[in-house]
């Protein structure tokens, strides 16, 4: 008997609970990232972004239920990549002037794979009819393309006290 052949929906599906464990696991790593940093306006987009994501995942948990679909996550060997790299470079770098600009350098990371998972993810919604769940899936990638941007400001700042910590 031959596989059944796999569609566009489960794409979305398979991708949907991808997304569901990343999110999940970046919530965890914030808090951590948060304690780790020594700049208050860093600590605070941590911190922020941390309940922001954890609404993400509600939100996630909404478009499983209008797919008529359990949520579920599946192991994202993407974030779990990410995160094992920041838990070395918190190690590694702890204490030094440029522990803050790794770790905006790691949040980014998982920042841009999440921007590039949702937009993926609200077209294929878009696609299969989805309406509802792309008006979600697109508020998160707001939010998550706001949060990039404003590491990108607070790394200038951070950028450079470690480098004049260095010279």
């Amino acid at each position: 008997m031959a596989a059944k052949e796999k569609t566009l929906a489960d794409a979305f599906y398979e991708t949907l609970k991808d997304v569901y464990y990343a999110e999940r696991q970046s919530v965890k790593a914030l808090k951590k990232s948060a304690k780790a940093a020594e700049s208050a306006d860093l600590r605070q987009a941590f911190e922020t972004h941390a309940e922001e994501s954890a609404t993400q995942v509600e939100r996630l948990q909404q478009v499983f239920e209008m797919i008529g679909k359990s949520a579920r996550a599946k192991t994202c060997e993407a974030m779990q990549g990410l995160t094992a790299e920041m838990e070395e470079d918190l190690e590694d770098f702890a204490g030094s002037p440029a522990a803050d600009a790794v770790l905006v350098g790691c949040a980014q990371a998982v920042e841009h794979y999440e921007i590039a998972r949702y937009g993926t993810l609200k077209t294929w919604a878009t696609q299969l009819g989805h309406k509802d769940a792309a008006k979600l899936l697109d508020q998160t990638l707001q939010e998550e393309k706001r949060t990039d941007e404003l590491l990108t400001k607070i790394a200038l700042t951070i950028n450079v006290e470690g480098t004049a910590a260095a010279a």
